[in-house]
């Protein structure tokens, strides 16, 4: 069946504008964040047994899983956008239940141009090969050593920084010599099968969640967790607990946002500063003229000297747009310099690729902005060189009464939505063992 524009329209009202709760003030768990790792943990508590209160410092539910329907008139996903690993990914189930349009999409380039230069079919074909040894070059050096991804490379070619280009900024959001080579033997953001949702992620996300209470705009202020249980600090009052489970991101946890009481042990701190948060950024751009020059789901990368490269996702689900991603070091860059800049980059490596016609057909473009996000402070973490082992750190409870989960604590496809959700759902199961 296919999903309804009143199922649509539900589950994003979920996911944008929901009612605050009433925050109730003794509970077994507190989970703090309602992302996809918040959403299931809470679920699957539920599920358990146990009572629950879940407190979101956002004005809606979803965290990194949004999807927006007022820029372009039809749904964007400003985050995560990809069911990876879609046979296993507990998500699947779902939108295929309620009737989701899935379209299976495993990135391969259809066009690369080296600036303004088209790559011929034989170098295309040239790079496949040198992104699988790369691949595999990297696996072979994360066996061994906690070094930078980009001790796998053997030579600085202009092929080889297109598809260094895949295996970072693209896929891991950070360069290669800022990402930990064992680390990315975790990482799950290339992971077949992949499916690509048109009616948005977020959407999803938002719908999975829309029945279970949620406090909105209510940020954790601190966490006191010296004596028995947990107190947790909130503008709308303390919630007593037996546990809590935290979602924030690193780049949250890193900013200090959440004070802790007593403060954290020096191993949780060096966890989260392994765990520095990455950056992939999207430029979407509408034209109204749809499919020219690429085919819908087509992939494009352009490549351009100091490591500003762009890749396109040419109209997906035939829209008139094309979504260009940025990562690395280069999207903080381009974060910084503000939306407009953005958007003159994307529609000019546009006109370098599909020629100056495009230009009149230019209707508008956006930015994501998960830099500034307060409440992200970034898109999703990457081990530092030396730091494969933050993930674990992170991971591990402290006193038996606070637990981290989340897309950075994922036991697999980490970096993922996916993976956060199974994150969730295994913290949840921990603690319901934990917690009497």
């Amino acid at each position: 069946m296919a999903i309804s524009r009143r199922t649509l329209l539900g589950a994003l009202g979920a996911g944008i504008c929901a009612s605050a709760q009433s925050i109730p003030s003794q509970v077994d768990v507190v989970v703090i964040g309602a992302g996809s790792s918040g959403l299931n943990a809470a679920h699957r508590l539920r599920q358990l047994g146990k009572t629950v209160a879940v407190i979101e410092a956002r004005g809606r539910i979803g965290g990194r899983a949004f999807t927006d329907t007022s820029t372009f008139k039809f749904p964007f996903d400003r985050g995560c956008a990809w069911l990876h690993k879609a046979d296993d990914n507990p998500y699947t189930p779902l939108a295929k239940q309620w009737g989701y349009t899935l379209e299976a999409h495993d990135t391969k380039l259809e066009g690369l141009y080296f600036r303004d230069r088209e790559a011929p079919a034989e170098v295309r074909e040239l790079s496949s090969r040198i992104e699988e040894g790369l691949d595999g070059r990297i696996a072979k050096l994360g066996r061994k050593r906690d070094v930078a991804a980009s001790n796998a490379m053997r030579k600085r070619s202009q092929v080889d920084e297109a598809v260094a280009t895949f295996h970072g900024p693209m896929s891991s959001a950070v360069d290669l010599d800022e990402l930990s080579a064992k680390d990315y033997l975790t990482i799950g953001t290339d992971v077949p099968p992949n499916l690509l949702i048109k009616e948005g992620y977020g959407t999803l996300v938002a719908q999975f969640g829309k029945d279970i209470p949620v406090s909105l705009n209510t940020p954790a202020r601190k966490i006191r967790y010296g004596g028995q249980g947990v107190q947790v600090d909130t503008d709308q009052g303390t919630l007593t607990a037996k546990a809590c489970i935290i979602t924030s991101s690193t780049g949250v946890l890193a900013a200090e946002k959440i004070r802790f009481d007593p403060p954290l042990p020096a191993w949780k701190e060096d966890a989260i500063a392994g765990l520095p948060m990455g950056l992939l950024a999207k430029i979407p751009l509408q034209y109204s003229k749809p499919e020219f020059r690429y085919k819908a789901f087509e992939d494009v990368l352009r490549e351009n000297i100091g490591k500003r490269d762009i890749y396109f996702l040419c109209w997906p689900f035939h829209l008139n747009l094309l979504v260009g991603f940025v990562g690395g070091d280069f999207a903080w860059e381009l974060s910084a310099a503000g939306e407009e800049e953005a958007v003159d980059f994307g529609k000019n490596s546009v006109r370098s690729i599909f020629g100056s016609d495009a230009d009149k057909y230019f209707v508008k473009g956006s930015f994501t902005k998960w830099a500034s996000d307060p409440w992200a402070l970034g898109a999703y973490a990457a081990s530092l060189p030396g730091s494969a082992g933050a993930r674990e750190g992170l991971r591990r409870p402290m006193a038996e009464r606070v637990f981290f989960a989340g897309e950075a604590c994922a036991p697999r496809w980490t970096q993922t939505c996916g993976g956060a959700a199974l994150s969730g759902i295994e913290t949840a199961e921990l603690v319901a063992k934990i917690v009497k």
